[in-house]
């Protein structure tokens, strides 16, 4: 047989081994280098540029067109799977963009990245101490930080890194029924009498639908009314307390909110903590947007009493950049967790191991398998320190503020509130057709339309992501979110010019 058949057959014969699930150098390793090079060169590097678009928008269609996004039932060739890397990041939303500011998550921190990487590499799954050693010794580490940061002495207490803010919401609630009604666990729903618990109106929504997920009803998630700033009413709170037990219902939680999705607004949690002690109910603090501002000595007064809680739902994924996702669940009382959802399944929690198996932490969990996204916020706070971590959290209040000024004195421009307690930004920009048209009986209709007929515009030119919403009887209006530090008050100008730019010559 002539030499180059001799290649063509071991080219088969490697290429019909694909499937198997081991990376082997003879196989993998040119595969593997070109991919992490396109990753570095143009995801990484490529997509953080300032020239960069934030997204490069398709329709539907045009993305089917260009992706082959169906299975097949044949492999495809190492550089067409490249070639498709190539495609997927190209029409996905550039979120490491300095100008993504459209949700509560942004940026690609370096380190957080890297420690993402070989979170993916090494593969772990975190419920027992032989399978993931070195994760549940850094779980316990830094989640006993995280209690002392928030205030509990010696950092006492429990906690699990979970898969979203929501989940942690609803392990609050999980946590607070059973430590009330522990006969829940066995008997379920039925061992209870009516629950009901409160939150405020502008609250995230997940509490309300962990009610319902969890059998209480979204009916018995009673809202607060909330101030003009988006507080938590403690006079309302204490009104529906009183309201509940008259009709005959147990109130056994409040979750009170320290940096609101949309006002970014801190709950008054001292007053709050007052009425939960009078009428002996669960404090739950979800933190999972400011809890970030606890790392710095000038702002964490905004978060002043959580060391009153119960509980606490803090996300480093968004104030602190950490990369997707990495939320806790941090819980004072002891032993709740491992109470309220421990099953003892003897082949995976087995009692006569070899070692102490107080380390086999997974069974406190409602997961089994379960990421180990302790490791890239684990080696940000080993790159950065508790010192790194404040400079970023008041590098990002200079900028919201530095923006909030700017604003103020630009024409166009109308704030939602003035002074703002977090990052979030909220404003109405007023285009040259509705200037001095405030008394005109549509005014506010024409108003509504303005924020998508921007936001068309700066997303179909990538230019910046910025979201927009309605809130209570307010038309739509912008929010931006600042939890970038690598931003500088250069952009700060750069965002108001833009809006200018975008909308100054809007019809509506």
């Amino acid at each position: 047989m002539p030499a180059d058949s001799n290649l063509i057959v071991a080219g088969e014969a490697i290429k019909e081994s694909l499937f198997q699930s081991l990376p082997e150098r003879s196989k993998h390793e040119e595969f593997i280098r070109r991919a992490v090079d396109l990753l570095v060169e143009r995801v990484v590097f490529g997509r953080s540029q300032r020239s960069a678009k934030v997204v490069e928008w398709a329709a539907p269609d045009e993305i089917k067109s260009v992706i082959d996004l169906k299975p097949r039932e044949g492999p495809v060739s190492h550089d067409e799977l490249l070639a498709i890397m190539a495609d997927v990041a190209r029409y996905s939303v550039n979120t490491g963009h300095p100008y993504f500011v459209n949700q509560l998550f942004s940026t690609v921190d370096p380190y957080g990245l890297i420690g993402q990487w070989l979170t993916d590499a090494l593969n772990p799954s975190v419920y027992t101490y032989e399978v993931a050693p070195v994760f549940t010794l850094m779980e316990e580490e830094v989640l006993r930080e995280m209690r002392a940061i928030v205030g509990w002495k010696d950092g006492d207490g429990d906690g699990i890194f979970c898969p979203g803010g929501s989940i942690s919401n609803g392990y609050a609630i999980s946590c607070a029924r059973h430590h009330f009604y522990p006969d829940v666990k066995s008997k379920g729903v039925y061992a209870v009498p009516k629950l009901v618990l409160f939150t405020s109106e502008l609250a995230h929504y997940s509490t309300k639908k962990m009610a319902c997920f969890m059998g209480i009803g979204s009916d018995n998630c009673i809202m607060i009314k909330t101030d003009e700033l988006g507080k938590m009413d403690v006079g309302d709170l204490e009104i529906k307390i009183s309201e509940a037990i008259n009709s005959g219902s147990t109130p056994f939680m409040v979750t009170a909110t320290a940096g609101t999705t949309v006002f970014g607004a801190f709950d008054p949690l001292i007053p709050i903590s007052g009425l939960c002690k009078k009428y002996n109910l669960w404090l739950h603090v979800d933190a999972a947007w400011g809890g970030g501002a606890l790392m710095s000595k000038k702002h964490r007064h905004l978060l002043k009493g959580i060391e009153l809680a119960d509980s606490v739902t803090w996300n480093p994924h968004k104030l602190l950049a950490a990369p997707q996702q990495c939320s806790t669940f941090l819980v004072r009382h002891k032993n709740v967790l491992k109470e309220g959802h421990s099953s003892n399944a003897k082949y995976l929690f087995q009692k006569d191991k070899f070692y102490d198996t107080s380390y086999d932490t997974g069974d406190k969990h409602i997961q089994c398998g379960r990421r180990a996204d302790v490791l890239k916020f684990w080696f940000m706070w080993k790159a950065k320190g508790s010192d790194g971590f404040e400079k970023h959290i008041d590098k990002l209040f200079d900028n919201a503020k530095y923006f909030l000024d700017h604003i103020k004195q630009r024409a166009g421009f109308k704030l939602v509130l003035e002074n703002p307690e977090c990052t979030n930004i909220m404003f109405w920009y007023v285009p040259n057709c509705l200037r001095g048209c405030e008394n005109d009986p549509n005014y506010r209709e024409r108003l509504h339309k303005v924020a998508p007929k921007i936001k068309e515009r700066m997303i179909k030119e990538g230019s910046m992501m910025v979201t927009y919403q309605p809130q209570g009887n307010l038309v739509n209006f912008f929010r931006i979110v600042f939890q970038n530090s690598a931003l500088d008050h250069k952009d700060m100008v750069y965002f108001a010019n833009e809006f200018e730019r975008l909308g100054s010559d809007i019809i509506v």
